[in-house]
């Protein structure tokens, strides 16, 4: 892309990663995006570039938004996570102290934490929802509160790529009688400054970059949504599809899921606010005076609790309480213990406590890879060896 103009600012360290960041425009069908890191809770990259519309009309800037699908999770793992440090939330108490209609059909056990990694067995709604179910809270926990697991809670995991919002949101919500977007707008983005919104208002559409479609998957690669297809009563197939609004771009670039909570996947956010929110959390859990987590709590945000084949993206994958930890055959980085949360299509927020390294990524056109994207790869790569 010879006209290419990267803005923002850049530590001279870092160069190699802006490098990259042109290299993904260059070689790699980037549309607009951007890349953030702090180290130490301090910003030394913050750039973006490109445009906002596949027609290329609208240029990135600074204050692009976008949907970044379920990077989502992450952020309202921190939450739980924050209600637990201050003792309102027991990860190890049943979902039904906190929701007594949540024990039906055998769920009267789950503990809170089965919803946070996956365990629970509740990743997919077996009756057919509407479409526009996603966008109604009540209509969803409702299902949900109803539904019998897929497996014995507990005794293996599965992406719970929609569900765990509501599932862990209207745990949330009975707590504090807020919603998720409302607790996560109070107690995280207004404190921090952050540009990033659970439910989006309607004045900040014109901000939104534009998801655009994703390729296939290249050959050898695991194509979940294909899958999906030819096994259309499969728990995979059922988590993807049911209700389907997140698999339409029309959908995902509308009023209606900009605008609902969705805190698995309608996070709308810059690249900027997800570097310094996890750069608080790489340097003890405060920046700037504002403390996130105890330091306790960010070591159980790196603790595994799931491994090992996954009952829904039929590949291995691992998480802690709420967040997508390093894995083997897909790492973040060369150190042990980051955190965060990718999204479908390539954006990812993390944090990285060995190295005090907050990292963000946002991007509207999708790639096709299950977990971490070969853009953001090159950035991490190109990050870590920069350090």
């Amino acid at each position: 892309m010879p006209d290419l103009h990267i803005e923002g600012t850049c530590d001279r360290r870092f160069a190699r990663v802006k490098d990259a960041f042109a290299e993904n425009f260059a070689t790699r069908n980037e549309y607009g995006a951007a890349v953030a890191v702090t180290i130490s809770g301090k910003p030394v990259l913050d750039l973006w570039a490109g445009h906002a519309d596949k027609a290329r009309t609208r240029p990135w800037t600074r204050d692009t938004l976008v949907n970044v699908f379920s990077t989502t999770k992450g952020l309202t793992a921190i939450c739980a996570h924050r209600l637990a440090d201050q003792g309102k939330l027991d990860f190890d108490a049943p979902v039904a102290r906190y929701w007594p209609e949540f024990a039906q059909n055998g769920k009267e056990r789950i503990p809170v934490r089965q919803l946070l990694n996956h365990r629970a067995g509740l990743p997919a709604i077996r009756h057919q929802l509407a479409d526009d179910a996603a966008y109604d809270w009540q209509v969803m926990t409702t299902a949900l509160a109803a539904e019998e697991p897929w497996w014995q809670p507990g005794s293996k995991h599965g992406y719970h790529a929609l569900t765990y919002g509501w599932l862990v949101g209207e745990v949330i919500r009975r707590i504090t009688g807020k919603s998720v977007g409302a607790y996560f707008r109070d107690e995280l983005a207004g404190p921090l400054a952050l540009d990033c919104h659970i439910g989006l208002d309607a004045r900040d559409d014109d901000r939104c970059g534009q998801i655009i479609q994703s390729p296939p998957p290249p050959p050898g690669q695991m194509n979940i949504f294909q899958y999906a297809m030819d096994h259309p009563t499969s728990v995979t197939a059922r988590t993807f599809n049911n209700p389907p609004t997140a698999l339409k771009l029309s959908a995902v670039n509308a009023r209606a899921w900009r605008g609902a909570e969705i805190p698995a996947a309608n996070g709308h956010t810059t690249a900027r606010s997800l570097a310094r929110l996890y750069g608080a959390l790489a340097d003890g859990g405060q920046v700037d005076g504002v403390r996130i987590l105890s330091p306790d709590a960010i070591t159980r945000c790196h603790t595994e609790e799931s491994v090992g084949t996954d009952e829904v993206l039929l590949v291995p994958t691992r998480f802690s309480t709420g967040f997508m930890l390093t894995q083997p055959h897909d790492p973040i980085g060369p150190n042990a213990h980051p955190f965060g949360h990718p999204g479908a299509g390539g954006s990812l927020g993390f944090a990285d406590p060995d190295a005090k390294v907050g990292f963000g990524y946002t991007m509207n056109k999708m790639g096709p890879y299950i977990l971490i994207d070969p853009r953001t790869r090159c950035l991490i790569d190109a990050l870590y060896a920069s350090l």
